[in-house]
């Protein structure tokens, strides 16, 4: 594993997705619409969590998540964009404050169907999720903020699942993985080394290629949420703090 992308950020930034989609502003472009769409398939839930917690029920929050995109996803949509909104977290939010203000009784019904693309919406999941949120002090705002990080970093977790279960150091990789979550109920590294056979030295060595690994796929995925690469770091740090808060 190559633990060297920190020092080029932007040799590897991603133009399929944000970027792509703010270059097009004006332009209609099929593949701006369809990063478009995958952005809004990856992050719906944090929306549907402050929508939530707004006071709509789940069939209004669901409805009101469907109106949103289907609106951002109509060919014209992307004529409102302004790029100078940066990323897309802080577009999306922004959408759905002006969303919510716009709503009327009446448009409830009127928010599926009607040859719209549709984003996949597991509501019994979400009400699962949500369930588990503490009540205290989270505002909707902030609540958003922190559902938006987990399920990226929950994203970014689920791609070195993916590469790791085609790879021969599977084992180890399972190992190893609660140190990406923080975790420190994993088992020490002498003790990992012992059951595969190994040095100490060789698992520090994979665990420290393992957390550089983790950390290209988190910028990686950053970086189809913002429109300059610059941005990446600062975005980290917004991110973590709202896992913190």
């Amino acid at each position: 594993m190559d633990s060297s992308p920190d020092r080029h950020p932007s040799a590897r930034f991603p133009t399929t997705h944000w970027s792509r989609v703010v270059a097009a502003v004006g332009q209609l472009a099929p593949e701006a619409q369809e990063a478009l769409a995958d952005l809004c398939r990856a992050y719906w839930y944090p929306l549907y969590a402050f929508i939530r917690r707004k006071g709509y029920d789940p069939d209004s929050a669901e409805d009101l998540v469907q109106g949103l995109f289907a609106g951002l996803l109509e060919r014209d949509a992307l004529r409102n964009i302004d790029p100078a909104r940066g990323r897309f977290r802080s577009f999306l939010m922004a959408c759905c404050v002006n969303h919510l203000s716009r709503h009327r009784e009446h448009e409830q019904a009127q928010k599926r169907g009607g040859g719209r693309t549709a984003i996949p919406i597991d509501r019994l999941n979400a009400e699962a999720r949500l369930g588990s949120e503490p009540f205290h002090d989270l505002t909707p705002e902030r609540l958003f903020e922190r559902q938006w990080a987990l399920t990226l970093l929950d994203r970014v977790l689920g791609r070195l699942d993916g590469e790791m279960e085609r790879s021969p150091k599977l084992t180890l990789y399972r190992c190893l993985r609660p140190t990406l979550l923080g975790q420190e109920t994993g088992p020490p590294y002498s003790e990992v080394a012992a059951s595969l056979g190994l040095t100490e030295g060789a698992v520090k060595m994979a665990a420290s290629r393992l957390r550089g690994r983790y950390r290209q796929l988190l910028r990686d995925e950053i970086g189809r949420t913002v429109a300059d690469p610059a941005e990446v770091d600062e975005e980290i740090a917004a991110l973590l703090a709202a896992i913190g808060a």
